[in-house]
């Protein structure tokens, strides 16, 4: 006979709720994702730094060979002029995405005119693969100083990469951002932080 529901016989439950019940642990892992992601980015440059408005911490570190940019140290940062200070890696996959942010300031002109520069800290890094990050995705930077065992980063206080400092002309730390640098953090906190770093402390 036909497969016809007989009289008195249970429906068959439908398939759809079944399907949106096991899609929920998916949706939910999705918006916290996203929840965090979005926490990250207003909040990363919250995170204390015990060196803020205080002189950038002594050390030197030697030059990425093939970079065809000197090697920097402490006493470059008291020459008078603003340093943005950017902690990467090769194997650092959120450098690769702030990587187009730090190109961008390298080329603003106004930025040049300023007196402000680009110093890469290449942390915990086979040189090697950092010359090729660079070669790969521009050099932005006009100082370069190998941080092969992360020492120099223990002192900066670095709790991971990407992490970027604004410097002031004086050597003292004015600003610490956390994290990648995006379009967001780029405009409502780092300019204005290089801005202000340029004026003579009171």
């Amino acid at each position: 006979m036909s497969g016809a529901p007989r009289d008195g016989d249970a429906p068959n439950p439908a398939p759809a709720p079944r399907k949106l019940l096991a899609l929920l642990p998916l949706a939910a892992f999705l918006a916290l994702a996203a929840l965090f992601y979005v926490q990250l980015d207003v909040d990363s440059q919250r995170l204390p730094s015990a060196l803020v408005g205080k002189p950038a911490p002594v050390f030197a570190l030697p030059p990425l060979e093939g970079a065809k940019v000197p090697a920097f140290s402490d006493a470059d940062l008291r020459k008078g002029e603003v340093t943005l200070v950017n902690v990467f890696a090769s194997w650092c996959g959120p450098c690769r995405d702030e990587h187009p942010f730090l190109m961008r300031l390298a080329a603003d002109e106004s930025l040049k005119a300023s007196g402000l520069r680009l110093a890469g800290l290449a942390y915990k890094d086979d040189p090697a693969n950092a010359l090729r990050f660079l070669r790969d995705l521009g050099a932005p930077y006009d100082m370069i100083g190998v941080d092969r065992g992360g020492r120099a980063g223990v002192e900066w206080g670095v709790y991971g990469v990407p992490e970027t400092f604004v410097v002031r002309g004086d050597g003292v730390i004015a600003y610490k951002h956390v994290g990648p640098i995006t379009e967001r953090s780029l405009r409502e906190r780092l300019l204005p932080e290089i801005a202000k770093a340029r004026r003579p402390a009171p």
